[in-house]
């Protein structure tokens, strides 16, 4: 793994400080290795950062060139099949200098042109220069592992494996798009291809960018959606698990191809408890694994980690993490994302990909698995809530609507707290009263997308509104409407799958994991997302990834065979953290630090007089503690960067 950067500009000569400035900005990246190319004639320079993972010697070395020189490269990812690829070449009368798959791809490329990214198996982000042609190529991988950003502006093109190498030249233009802001604070993060910045972009997954004379043009080349919208696999239950059983060795197999140490995230959940059984059946070697626990019991599934790595018998670590040692941590968010960023879960990731390192360098993580075995609570509610409410009579139905103006979520709120000795304890009741109360609106209109983006947000439009002291455009189209008008015909569970696969999973969950693991020098690799086996699983059958209730019943299925069902049936709580409890105790100073009146008035951004209700209504338990969150981390990142 590696950290990439280049640009090229049709007013001036590449500065060769500017460009290492620029590279070096990515040591945490690559600190191996590092190099920079300069074509001076046409103005065009690249940068790489080196982890060493294949090939450890000084022929791995980059920017690489092809024999003459016509061709050069500079590549952050990896090509598990590239000794395939390099065999085919050798037949076509290539010779090879060195044992990395970077010299793969640039004979790939020379030999196929930009189509040679369809022979990877792979996660990549690379930039091309061609000579011959004076073009240079952005590629991404199919699902979107790898990060690529890019800016263009008044003759000036800068490309980046993170926002801070773009920050580091002097004409990038740090001005912020409010009206991106507006989704990071519906969603907790900006959907590609946008980013904070104007101008300024992430490449999509399954896509390139061909820049030529200072032209762009952007190209799709692979979509999980084609393959939704093919024919499910007319075969058995048992046939199909016993497929799927072989792409999945298949798959993690492949990503243990390294000539460093590898170890395994071990939630002790479905996926990564999948990834760990069907790799330690499979190698002779005790697999190391590494997971994070917390004090809070209802948050700790360590316990869980550990009974399940002793009895597939792996080489297990685990660490506590309490509200002490997570300041810390948090302080260090805003470095490593470099873009406003609410997962909250990057903070045991950030650990574990820290403790980690202390033993491997190259480590495989589970994710995917929700967004492709229908993993999430939120599906299950979902589904539920439409058939609710949906099966009741038209009458009643048309009662509900119009009865709910009369209780506003603060009415709600109220009568809670009057009888809330009477009743269950509810965290955040005022939230949960509003987005279920707008998921109900939708339903009954029809609108199931903008009933699905209810359930995400933590923002709501409406509350935007009144948040942000300006008003701004925000009506872009993501991919939430692109991937449900193209699967129209297709069920509401594959649809939220597969927006899922393209939002979330890319600009939260591999943003996260990529950051994380990176800032310690850390490669992380995604071995369910492996495009061979999301095509299949993309055609598998809905009802045998969901089935009598239960989530994840086809991978279940496999498994079982491996880990007794007891070790693995309980609610699922995913990797969050007592953010609520530690912001309203020992973390409660950072609130009242970066959301105080005072603070909001100098910078004009956020109303504060409704940040300052929504504060106290988070101390007392009314809302919930991500919209608090996402207001923090965008004012801890403001001061960081700008």
């Amino acid at each position: 793994m590696c950290g990439i950067v280049g640009f090229c500009s049709c007013n001036e000569k590449v500065d060769k400080a500017i460009l290492t400035s620029m590279r070096d900005a990515l040591t945490h990246r690559g600190p191996d290795d590092a190099g920079i190319y300069i074509d001076e004639e046409n103005n065009v320079g690249l940068g790489h950062r080196r982890l060493s993972i294949l090939d450890l010697s000084s022929l791995g070395h980059q920017p690489m060139s092809n024999e003459n020189g016509s061709i050069w490269i500079t590549y952050n990812g990896e090509v598990y099949n590239f000794k395939e690829i390099r065999e085919e070449l050798s037949k076509r009368g290539y010779s090879f200098k060195s044992k990395s798959d970077t010299e793969v791809v640039i004979k790939s490329y020379e030999e196929w042109g930009i189509d040679c990214v369809h022979k990877f198996i792979g996660m990549f982000a690379l930039g091309i220069w061609d000579k011959r042609e004076k073009k240079l190529y952005l590629v991404r991988d199919r699902v979107g592992v790898k990060p690529l950003y890019y800016y263009q502006k008044d003759g000036l093109f800068l490309f980046g494996s993170e926002l801070k190498v773009l920050m580091k030249h002097p004409d990038f233009n740090k001005e912020i798009d409010y009206s991106v802001l507006q989704l990071y604070l519906r969603y907790g993060y900006i959907p590609a291809p946008f980013t904070i910045f104007n101008n300024t972009y992430k490449l999509r997954p399954g896509h390139y960018l061909c820049v030529s004379n200072n032209n762009l043009k952007e190209v799709k080349y692979w979509d999980i959606v084609d393959f939704y919208l093919e024919e499910p696999i007319d075969a058995s239950e048992d046939e199909i698990a016993e497929e799927l059983e072989n792409l999945l060795i298949d798959s993690f197999k492949y990503r243990l191809i390294s000539d460093v140490p590898v170890g395994v995230f071990l939630s002790g959940g479905i996926d990564s408890t999948t990834l760990t059984a069907l790799l330690q059946k499979n190698i002779s070697t005790q697999l190391k694994t590494f997971s994070i626990g917390f004090y809070e019991d209802r948050f700790n599934e360590a316990k869980w980690s550990k009974r399940i790595a002793n009895y597939l018998g792996t080489d297990h670590t685990e660490y506590y993490l309490s509200a002490k040692k997570a300041i810390s941590i948090i302080e260090k968010l805003p470095e490593i994302y470099d873009e406003p960023f609410g997962d909250s879960s990057g903070i045991p990731t950030y650990l574990v990909s820290r403790l980690a390192r202390q033993d491997v360098t190259v480590t495989l993580s589970a994710d995917g698995g929700d967004e492709l075995f229908c993993g999430y609570n939120h599906y299950r509610s979902i589904i539920y809530l439409n058939r609710w409410f949906l099966g009741l009579p038209a009458y009643i139905r048309n009662s509900i609507i119009k009865a709910l103006p009369l209780f506003s979520p603060p009415t709600v709120d109220s009568i809670y707290r009057t009888f809330k000795f009477f009743m269950p304890k509810v965290k955040g009741l005022r939230d949960k009263y509003e987005k279920w109360r707008n998921m109900l609106y939708e339903i009954n209109d029809g609108n199931f997308l903008d009933m699905y983006k209810f359930n995400t947000n933590r923002w709501t439009p409406n509350e935007i509104t009144r948040l942000m002291e300006n008003n701004y455009d925000s009506k872009f189209n993501t991919y939430f409407e692109d991937t449900f008008y193209r699967l129209h015909h297709n069920d509401f569970l594959t649809q939220m799958m597969a927006i899922d696969f393209k939002t979330f999973l890319v600009d939260d969950i591999l943003t996260k994991v990529d950051r994380a693991t990176m800032s310690v020098g850390l490669e992380s690799r995604e071995p369910f997302l492996d495009h061979r086996l999301v095509q299949y699983v993309a055609r598998i059958p809905v009802n045998l990834k969901y089935k009598n209730g239960m989530s994840k019943y086809i991978l279940r299925k496999i498994l079982y065979k491996y880990v007794p069902r007891e070790l693995l049936e309980r609610p699922k709580q995913g990797f969050n953290v007592p953010l609520a409890e530690w912001l309203q105790g020992d973390l409660s100073p950072l609130v009242m630090s970066y959301l105080n009146e005072d603070r909001l008035k100098k910078e004009g951004i956020f109303n504060p007089g409704v940040v300052s209700s929504c504060v106290k209504d988070f101390m007392n338990g009314s809302i919930n503690v991500n919209k608090i969150w996402f207001l923090l981390m965008f004012e801890m990142w403001k001061e960081k960067w700008l």
